[in-house]
């Protein structure tokens, strides 16, 4: 077995544990928030706030990494950003005060960040060496780690321990589990240095207009996803009138079928292509949320199955967008840095711009008529993605050659 083989299965291992991480860290903070809220005494408003903060810290440190990661690569970036992701985790666990709070929680979004560009260039970097589509299942380990981190915080709560103790000490855990997971990652490619302008002549292919329409699916993906993860359950309480507890199904539902999709997706890309699979991505997603439109119109009978049909779908389509959008850039070849922050950052503003756009037009009309745009955006998925990555296939045919495809 020869070393580029070896390197490849060891950074793929690497990536996993990035992203089970990452998602662990967003689990643990998301699982508190009602504790620290209680803690500060915060309200609707504050605690609004700190999340707007954080999403800003966020926001511009995505920007700031991806010429980081073409200065300096994806592993160096990832070796500081994920300690880093994981001790900021500190701040808003002793934070005394809602100021305090404010100021530790952009830290905090900077740390995440940094870290979502690096690890996900790194993953495309890792599929571009296997040579066939793998990327779609780190970001079901993604949600998986989520899923642990907010399970944790659940059990520590029942036990009656305090929350802050929990984030205190994955604070300080956390940075050290990192450390074997970037052990494994890709090392840097002589060309990285010598071959500066090389790199740069593939990575300046990507211009502008062909990023802006990356960006656009992925702002459309991330918005309608976001508004199945806050709206879904109430959809299912205020419009199907549902059992309070049968409510949160709805949400369940369609981060099962993500979680699972994302999981198992791969083959499926392998074998369909990536211009097919954001086609059926986009279709599933616009046909899941017309029947959840659709729902409270039908009979009484079969109301809550429509719907729950409806997530279910949407989630299916949903679940291959980002992966899908990455690994056509990673494709492309060059320095994917600049690229990959870009179309991070606009789908990062979709996930945080929609529950609030959402929640104002279901307050000026309704709920169902604020569902519209998700299900007009979920065919943007296709409109948009479809044209981006069939530029981006011609670029890559030239550009990155793809290897000999790395067999398990």
């Amino acid at each position: 077995m020869n070393k580029s083989l070896i390197d490849a299965r060891r950074a793929r291992v690497g990536v996993f544990g990035f992203f089970f991480l990452a998602g662990f860290v967003m689990g643990l903070w998301a699982a508190g928030l009602p504790s620290l809220n209680d803690r500060l005494d915060l309200g609707p408003a504050r605690l609004g706030s700190v999340l707007l903060l954080i999403s800003g810290g966020a926001l511009v440190s995505m920007l700031a990494a991806g010429p980081l990661v073409d200065r300096w690569s994806s592993r160096r970036v990832c070796w500081i950003a994920g300690p880093f992701s994981g001790l900021v985790l500190l701040g808003p666990a002793l934070a005394s005060s809602y100021w305090a709070l404010a100021v530790l929680a952009v830290l905090f979004g900077i740390g995440l960040g940094v870290t979502e560009v690096g690890m996900n260039a790194h993953s495309v970097e890792v599929e571009r060496r296997y040579g066939r589509p793998i990327i779609s299942a780190f970001h079901g380990t993604w949600s998986l780690g989520g899923a642990a981190g907010g399970a944790l915080t659940s059990l520590i709560l029942r036990a009656g321990l305090d929350a802050q103790v929990l984030l205190i000490v994955a604070s300080v855990v956390v940075p050290f589990l990192y450390v074997p997971a970037a052990r494994l990652l890709l090392p840097d490619p002589p060309e990285h240095t010598s071959s500066e302008t090389e790199g740069r002549r593939a990575g300046s292919s990507l211009g502008w207009g062909l990023i802006a329409l990356l960006g656009l699916a992925a702002f459309a993906g991330h918005l309608s996803e976001g508004a199945a993860i806050d709206w879904a359950a109430l959809h299912a309480r205020w419009v199907l009138e549902t059992d309070p507890a049968a409510a949160p199904l709805a949400y369940t539902i369609f981060s099962v079928a993500m979680t699972t999709v994302r999981l198992l997706g791969d083959p499926i890309r392998a074998r369909l292509g990536s211009v097919l699979t954001i086609q059926l991505a986009g279709l599933f997603a616009t046909v899941g949320y017309v029947l959840v439109l659709v729902a409270p119109l039908t009979g009484e009978a079969l109301r809550v199955a429509c719907a729950w049909t409806g997530w279910a779908l949407a989630g299916v389509g949903l679940a291959t967008v980002v992966p899908v959008l990455f690994s056509a850039v990673g494709a492309a070849g060059g320095r994917v840095g600049r690229a990959l922050a870009m179309v991070t950052a606009f789908g990062y503003s979709g996930l945080l711009l929609g529950p609030a756009v959402l929640g104002y037009v279901a307050e000026a009309s309704s709920l169902p008529v604020a569902l519209i745009i998700p299900a007009v955006l979920a065919a943007v998925v296709t409109l948009a993605g479809m044209p981006a990555i069939r530029s981006l296939l011609r670029v890559s045919a030239p550009a990155a050659p793809m290897p000999e495809p790395v067999r398990d």
